[in-house]
């Protein structure tokens, strides 16, 4: 994927875009936020080291490999500040399936970025990369994120109990899923 496939991924106040230098302060800041990191599969504080690190993979990553992750940056389309991420892997066994996720930095919570963001990975996923259907899970204390999933119309096929066991503690998975003919209707 080339810089020039993720201008056109907009709405009036997002846009998804590569990972800069300029975002590693702001990304290990939200990701050592501890309720940002609650669900998530990183531990608060998140060192500036592992952001440095890992925004100049993703800056560079190449795109829709089967197995690996791809996390792009969300930012205003104003003035190009990071407000989060979101990600998505292909399944190993079969590309056609890809799994998403998506992180929002606390202070732009609430007003609909996280939203905006998963419908315009969606909008790639299937009319770029040509996909059949994206899944996401998230545990299912994670309402705000449930909501998310539910808005951009995924469906919820699944409620796993103590499925995964995280920081400590047994917890339940909601299994969500959308195909490409329920997207593009």
């Amino acid at each position: 994927m080339t810089d020039d496939e993720f201008t056109q991924l907009r709405t009036p106040r997002l846009h998804l875009r590569r990972f800069r230098a300029s975002d590693i302060e702001t990304f290990a800041r939200y990701r050592s936020d501890p309720a940002v990191a609650r669900y998530q599969g990183w531990d608060a504080p998140y060192p500036i080291e592992h952001a440095t690190e890992f925004v100049t993979t993703m800056a560079t990553a190449p795109t829709d490999v089967p197995g690996d992750w791809l996390q792009i940056a969300i930012a205003r389309t104003g003035d190009g500040a990071l407000v989060g991420d979101c990600a998505f892997a292909s399944q190993a066994h079969d590309e056609r399936t890809v799994e998403i996720g998506f992180t929002v930095a606390p202070e732009h919570q609430g007003v609909g970025y996280a939203r905006e963001a998963v419908s315009l990975l969606l909008r790639f996923l299937f009319g770029h990369l040509d996909k059949h259907r994206v899944t996401a899970s998230c545990d299912s204390r994670n309402v705000p994120s449930a909501k998310v999933l539910a808005a951009v119309g995924m469906r919820r096929e699944g409620h796993l109990v103590e499925s995964t066991w995280a920081k400590d503690e047994w917890t339940d998975d909601l299994l969500f899923a959308i195909l490409e003919r329920e997207w593009m209707s």
